[in-house]
């Protein structure tokens, strides 16, 4: 009987955040460890198709690193990496495409189907759902100057298409977005799926950005996990060098996408099973949430 009690205890924890949520947009940064271990997707895609049952709106956005760099290898191409961007030429362009549209989004939209979830797949170019420019990635020069260099066919977005995912939502269905745009001529580019993640919140005026990563959240120097931080306390950690590489354009999406209008922003551990419920749904969340 106690272990029933407990159960209706979680329930009526989630309560006020249920009420809270109902009928808002959240929009799912997917990758990582959670999108590799069998037992992650599942509990994964079963977060994402009860999100939807009870009223909210999850729009997902996936990466596809690992993927991308196995089919790289397989082709003999070697990537570099600028603060945690893909230098990306032609060629690697045309893999990261093939592998995010033609692979990865179909596995993510068939995995949350089979919950019992509607899923649609999308990529930029789909009603030029985003829309992009090439991105000149700033880095400090040896002089300690910033400056600004090509890194080929990596592009940032300039807009979003968001009548195309209200539809979506409108019918009842799932956006699961492949983070390819589409710039003026028709051209292809990779975007940071981190930074499409907070564009498209911030376009539509999202309740949360949620990315799922590989660590428990943001850290101090000394290695404590930070249960919440404000924009200029990222900003600090940033230049004493606490936050580090590939975390870095995640804290600033968050920032972005808080100063475009996005309520809170949660850098989260997806190796945790159902960590998308836990940081909505409960008191404590799991990982670190930052704050305008």
């Amino acid at each position: 009987m106690q272990e029933l009690i407990n159960k209706a205890k979680v329930l009526m924890e989630a309560l006020p955040y249920l009420k809270r949520f109902a009928g808002s947009t959240i929009v799912v940064k997917y990758g990582g460890h959670a999108m590799a271990d069998e037992l992650l997707k599942e509990s994964f895609a079963q977060d994402i198709v009860l999100l939807k049952y009870i009223g909210l709106n999850p729009v997902i956005v996936h990466g596809g690193g690992p993927q991308i760099n196995e089919t790289l290898k397989r082709y003999g191409i070697v990537s570099e990496f600028v603060r945690g961007m893909r230098v990306t030429d032609a060629a690697t362009m045309a893999v990261v495409e093939m592998v995010l549209v033609g692979q990865v989004n179909k596995e993510v939209v068939g995995l949350i189907n089979r919950h019992g979830g509607r899923a649609v797949g999308l990529c930029g170019k789909d009603g030029e759902l985003l829309r992009a420019e090439k991105l000149l990635q700033e880095v400090r020069g040896d002089d300690g100057q910033m400056e600004r260099i090509d890194i080929g066919f990596v592009g940032d977005v300039v807009q979003v298409n968001q009548e195309l995912i209200h539809t979506l939502e409108q019918s009842k269905f799932i956006p699961v977005i492949a983070p390819v745009g589409v710039g003026a001529d028709g051209e292809s580019y990779n975007i940071n799926a981190d930074v499409v993640a907070g564009r498209v919140a911030a376009a539509l005026g999202a309740e949360k950005l949620i990315l799922l990563t590989d660590v428990q959240g943001v850290k101090d120097k000394s290695g404590s996990l930070l249960a919440s931080i404000s924009v200029k306390e990222m900003q600090r950690l940033i230049d004493d060098e606490s936050i580090v590489g590939g975390m870095i354009p995640k804290v600033e999406c968050c920032a972005e996408a808080l100063q475009g209008g996005v309520k809170k922003a949660h850098i989260i551990d997806g190796r945790v099973e159902h960590a998308v419920l836990l940081e909505i749904f409960t008191d404590k969340g799991v990982g670190t949430e930052i704050v305008k």
